[in-house]
Formats: C-alpha cells, structure tokens, sequence
C-alpha cells in the first residue's frame, strides 16, 4: 500500500556493529542488550521516553524469556508499561516491523512508535517437541538456527538450494557471484572511509561486553566482526558448496548478531525525534511477493516491481538501492530484472559483507538507504530483502 503520513525522523534509529556468530555478542541475551542499547541510546540524545505510545519488537531466534517478548523489552528500555507486539517473519522481519509502526501512526493508534529487532543467531536453542505418539514416547528434536537453515519443510530444500535453483534457472554462472561478492566488498570499504564516517551516522560504537554480572569489560567492539578480506584471487579458490554447484561462501552471508532500532512518527512528532529537522524522511510504500517454493532470490524484483508502482514512480526515479544480500545471485537477478547497474545498488555494502543477524538485517539496510539518500541530497530510494517460504519484502522511502 501507498502512505501518506508515516514519517522516520532523520537521525531516529541506530544499530550495533553486527559480530560474527560465536564472536563477542554471543554471551548477549539479544532482548536485554537490545533494552541496554535504547536506553543509552534515549539517555544521551536526551530522547524522553515518555514520547513514545508505541513500540514493536522483532526476532527470529527465540531466546531466554522470549516469551514476554516485547512487554519486556519496554520496561527495561524505561518505555514505562507500553505492551508491545513480537514481530516474526524470518528476514524480512526488520521491514515488517517498520511497516508494522507506519501502519499504527497512520491509523491513529500511536503518535511515536519505537521498532526494535533483536536477534542472536550463536547459541540458538536446541528444542524438544514431546511425541506420546512416538516410539517409546520419544519426541522430535530442531536446532532452531540450524535445522530452519538446512530446511524448508515446504519447499523441502535447504536455503543454499534455492541460491542454486535460482542461478540455474537464470544463467548465473560462478563468474558474475565472484565478481559481485568482490565488488560488495569493495564498496563496504566506501562505508570505512575517513574513519567509517558513514557507519558512525547511525552505528553505535565502542560497545563493551562485560561478564554476568556486569563489571568485568570481556571485549569491546567497535566496528563489524567478522568481515571476510574478499580479494579476485581468494574467491576463485574456493570450491562451490554443494556439488555441481555454482555458490561458494564467497559468495553468500553468514550468520550473526546484534540489534537495531527505527523510530516511526507522525510529520509533527517527527521535528521531536529529528537531528535534523530540515531533513524529511517519508516511508512512501511497501509491498511483499512470493514465487514459486524452492526460488527465493527470485522474490525480490516482483516484490520491488509492485512496491515500486504503488509508490508512483519507475526504477528511473530511484537515487538509491539496498538490500538484504543472503547470496550474491540475489543481487545479480534483481539488476538484471530491474535494469539496475549492479554498481549502483548498495553503494556501502550490504549483508552479503556484514553478516545476517536474522531481523536486524533489513532494518539496518533501511537506516543505511537513509543516509545514503541524505548525503546525495534527497530523493527516492528502495530496500528489498527475501525470505525464507520463498518471498520478499520491499520498502520505497523518500528523502527531502
């Protein structure tokens, strides 16, 4: 659908520096390091909390005491007794919670919403169904990050599967993912320039990590964990990871965590939020897709396409792209089905590079397209992501 009145107030929003699985977050419980980092957040930009009459908490990963979800989210944060929803739709769940804050501000029912998503990939849960039915009464087990990423029981295939289909089915050789998992590389550096002075519009750093009990400093982190040196020479080295295949690691995301948060208003609410209120950002339209079970990748341009028209306007009035890249095929059948030079889509890198923490990963695409399209001046832009069941979401917002 098109909006009118749903606003991102320039400067509303953060994320963390996303860590490989298993790297400094990994002892984080992702809903209360989500609460930390809001609070510090609301404390230093003197951000009351009383403004907000909404919130919303999204994640994949269900983790200790996830069942109280957002409610619990909002009373650590100091959003007083504000409820909130839990939002969960694999990787799109970033752009549903945006959506989800636009749609309440439209209707009235908040003036300020605050979306967070949270997740940790490292230590997913291993889960135990009972089953009396079972033999001798034993149940089914699922390690919850795993098991989901080696199998869709739809499409009965595993995530890099659909990368594969997709890449057969289009012509996409091992050659373009190389050169396109390089070039993503490559311009993550533009992000790093001058003391990652992009990064540092938007990402909070340093972060420490402290012990249980909140005293000892274990790590500090300050930028990204887990970021590959990608070069020509080293893709080419790798084997594909299927058999017969075309995708290597190379060319495909890893797993990670961290969190990130969006604020969505009103256009009045907005100048309360704003850094800078002679900014404006306008959500303008979202749209969802889904194609055929066991295609993923593909989900992107149709979502796009319909998120695109509902918007008013044409891939030539875009100033600016991004989008969740779980695999480099991704990106290079959305610019062949689009038209878009693959050059001009994530201009400072995209997760195919930082990694894929699960819901934070569109949100941070979102804020990222944001201050791309603030530093070029103003104009339209686009976030599109897939998902897992073989669909994607697509987000238009216009700078001014």
């Amino acid at each position: 659908m098109q909006f009118e009145e749903a606003y991102i107030p320039y400067g509303a929003y953060w994320s963390t520096p996303f860590c490989k699985w298993q790297g400094s977050f990994a002892s984080k419980e992702p809903i209360p390091f989500a609460a930390e980092v809001a609070r510090k957040i609301m404390e230093e930009r003197g951000i009351s909390p009383e403004l907000f009459d909404g919130a919303c908490l999204g994640y994949t990963v269900p983790s200790r005491h996830s069942f109280y979800g957002g409610p619990w989210f909002t009373a650590m944060a100091g959003l007083g007794s504000l409820p909130a929803p839990i939002i969960s739709q694999a990787c799109a769940t970033g752009v549903r919670c945006i959506i989800y804050g636009v749609k309440e501000v439209i209707s009235g029912s908040a003036s300020a919403l605050l979306a967070v998503t949270a997740d940790r990939c490292s230590n997913g849960p291993h889960l135990y169904y009972p089953n009396p039915g079972g033999p001798g009464g034993t149940g089914k087990s699922e390690d919850w990050v795993m098991d989901n990423f080696g199998h869709d029981p739809w499409a009965r295939n595993a995530m890099i599967q659909t990368a594969e289909n997709a890449a057969a089915e289009a012509g996409i050789d091992r050659e373009i993912q190389d050169r396109v998992a390089l070039m993503r590389f490559q311009q993550y550096q533009n992000a790093l320039q001058d003391d990652a002075a992009f990064q540092k519009r938007y990402m909070i750093s340093p972060i420490d990590v402290t012990d249980s009990r909140g005293r000892k400093v274990l790590a500090t982190v300050t930028s990204d964990e887990g970021v590959f040196p990608t070069t020509a020479e080293g893709l080419a080295r790798l084997r594909p990871v299927m058999k017969g295949g075309t995708v290597t690691f190379g060319a495909q995301t890893y797993p990670a965590d961290g969190n990130a948060a969006v604020v969505i208003t009103n256009k009045d609410m907005a100048r309360e939020f704003s850094r800078d209120s002679s900014i404006e950002v306008r959500v303008v339209a979202e749209a969802q897709a889904r194609v055929k079970k066991g295609y993923m990748p593909m989900a992107n341009a149709p979502a796009v396409r319909m998120a695109l028209s509902r918007a008013g306007i044409g891939v030539g009035d875009l100033k600016a792209m991004t989008s969740h890249t779980p695999f480099a095929v991704n990106d290079v059948y959305l610019s062949r089905e689009l038209g878009i030079p693959l050059e001009d889509m994530n201009r400072y890198g995209c997760s195919l590079v930082w990694g894929h923490p699960q819901a934070p990963t569109g949100m941070r695409g979102v804020i990222e397209l944001i201050e791309e399209l603030a530093m070029l001046g103003g104009g339209y832009g686009v976030f599109t992501g897939c998902a897992a069941g073989d669909s994607a979401s697509a987000l238009v917002v216009k700078v001014n």
